[in-house]
């Protein structure tokens, strides 16, 4: 059941397995969420951080306006959490919910930071997942400082491949700033082939 947990954990940072399986063995929760279903909603404290053993959900908040603005999707093996308000413990302003059926494995806020405080190993797998989480977060605000429209589309494909067969096409065009009508003429436009010029 937490054969892929582990295994995640050990490609990030090689460690003993005994370590590995230490301080969690008996604190992970394995949860099931139906499509649709919240694992976190706005003004909610998180309270722990999740591992996607399945399935694929999406974080998003509320403009103004009350459209929904995706900001980030996690797919299985990705570790998952709304960090400001993790770390700080307040309440958050983003919502995390179930695109597709999804199996999670939890693990409590408390529980992680005794991992950190008791394991030099454990403390390092932290700072790299935050550290990681910081950089999707900063490359994505450049996207949408510095990018053009077909820019985020081709980098998405690129580092997702798979996320037009997983994702839903108007959640995509909300991650990437644009119009569902303007992603599909961008996706019919750069799907013609290139006629040779001579």
């Amino acid at each position: 059941m937490f054969s892929k947990f582990r295994a995640r954990v050990l490609k990030i940072l090689p460690m003993p397995e005994e370590e590995c399986d230490a301080f969690f063995a008996s604190e992970k929760e394995f949860r099931h969420l139906k499509a649709k279903e919240y694992f976190l909603k706005e003004g909610d404290i998180c309270r722990e951080i999740a591992f996607v053993n399945k399935g694929v959900l999406r974080m998003y908040y509320l403009s103004p306006e009350g459209k929904e603005i995706n900001t980030m999707f996690f797919f299985e093996h990705d570790f998952m959490t709304a960090y400001q308000s993790l770390l700080l413990q307040q309440p958050g302003r983003y919502f995390i919910r179930a695109l597709t059926d999804c199996e999670v494995i939890t693990v409590a806020y408390p529980t992680l930071q005794h991992a950190y405080e008791h394991s030099h190993l454990w403390n390092k797998f932290g700072r790299l997942i935050a550290e990681r989480s910081y950089i999707i977060s900063e490359k994505r605000t450049e996207s949408l400082l510095f990018y053009s429209a077909e820019e985020r589309y081709l980098n998405l494909v690129r580092t997702y491949p798979r996320v037009f067969e997983q994702v839903p096409l108007y959640h995509i065009a909300s991650y990437l700033g644009i119009e569902r009508e303007s992603l599909s003429r961008l996706r019919k436009r750069l799907s013609k082939p290139k006629k040779n010029v001579t």
